[in-house]
């Protein structure tokens, strides 16, 4: 009796989990567009909804998920710069790559800049302090983040699309650019800057950004990746599915890379109710780490005298 208690009990436990996994697969059929089920890194066909002028609708807020801004490469998890102030806080967690191949195709003399920037890259040197080009990394002295690198911080963005400009703005230090659809060919001045100079395109579905006029004071990432003022960048944005959107950067620099080389990942759509890009202009936190040693110590009103 006790035997064939057993018996029905397990025969009911394999029911169930039969049920179990017939369920989920019928869940996921029911999620996909056409009944095709996803998987993770692929998505079943999706035609986006459109804008007034027939292209597909890339309006929203999205971010990315990913620990590229730590490190373009695979890593594995490791202690921040200052442990024993920070402890977990500053400490980087481990992340798969995000480069097409695994691994950055440096010049041999370029990866040495790029291990020298990660030695210093705690280094908050600024134009006039008698170095040049400045040390440390731009993130951390609130320097506008730069192509691509704007696009995997651990803000959101907002995209607002017109016909004639895509405007993509930036959570981190209010940081916005303009893509200018079928605009100039070069940028009208003979200058360079951190968000660069966008013109945009449409192939088919996908919007296709050249950056060029790139400064070369940007990093890729908290690793000190990196590329020059001749840098050569080619975007591509696809909607996948009503809440993610296939994003690819292919960099092109012969000054520091052997070769063309790509990095892809998905924005998520944020869905919080009334979600909206939130102020953090960083300028203040970093004025005293910049700029305290150019300041008069000592004096009856200086600020540090006060805050003793």
């Amino acid at each position: 009796m006790v035997g064939r208690s057993k018996l029905v009990m397990v025969v009911g436990v394999v029911a169930v989990g039969l049920a179990s996994v017939w369920l989920a697969a019928r869940l996921l059929e029911a999620q996909a567009p056409g009944g095709e089920a996803s998987a993770p890194g692929r998505f079943a066909p999706y035609t986006a909804p459109r804008t007034p002028d027939g292209r597909p609708n890339l309006n929203g807020i999205w971010q990315a998920l990913t620990t590229a801004y730590w490190d373009l490469e695979a890593h594995g998890a490791a202690q921040g710069a200052f442990p024993q102030l920070l402890g977990a806080w500053g400490a980087e967690p481990g992340g798969q790559s995000v480069v097409e191949g695994g691994v950055i195709p440096y010049r041999p003399e370029a990866l040495a800049r790029r291990r020298a920037n990660f030695d210093t890259r705690t280094t908050a040197s600024v134009p006039g302090d008698g170095t040049d080009p400045p040390l440390g990394d731009p993130e951390l002295k609130c320097w506008m983040p730069g192509v691509p690198r704007a696009m995997y911080l651990p803000y959101p963005l907002q995209i607002v699309q017109t016909p004639d400009a895509v405007l993509m703005t930036h959570e981190f230090n209010g940081t916005s650019r303009i893509v200018r659809m079928n605009g100039p060919e070069e940028s009208p001045v003979d200058n360079t800057f951190f968000m660069g100079w966008s013109r945009g395109r449409w192939d088919g579905d996908t919007l296709v950004i050249d950056v060029t006029s790139l400064n070369e004071r940007n990093w890729l990432d908290r690793a000190g990746n990196y590329y020059s003022a001749t840098a050569h960048i080619t975007e591509r944005l696809t909607a996948v599915s009503p809440y993610h959107i296939s994003y690819e950067a292919t960099i092109e620099d012969p000054a520091v890379f052997t070769r063309a080389w790509k990095i892809s990942f998905p924005l998520y759509r944020r869905m919080e109710p009334n979600v909206q890009l939130m102020e953090f202009k960083c300028q203040p936190f970093v004025e005293e780490l910049l700029y305290g040693r150019f300041t008069k110590k000592g004096g009856p009103d200086s600020p540090r005298r006060r805050q003793q």
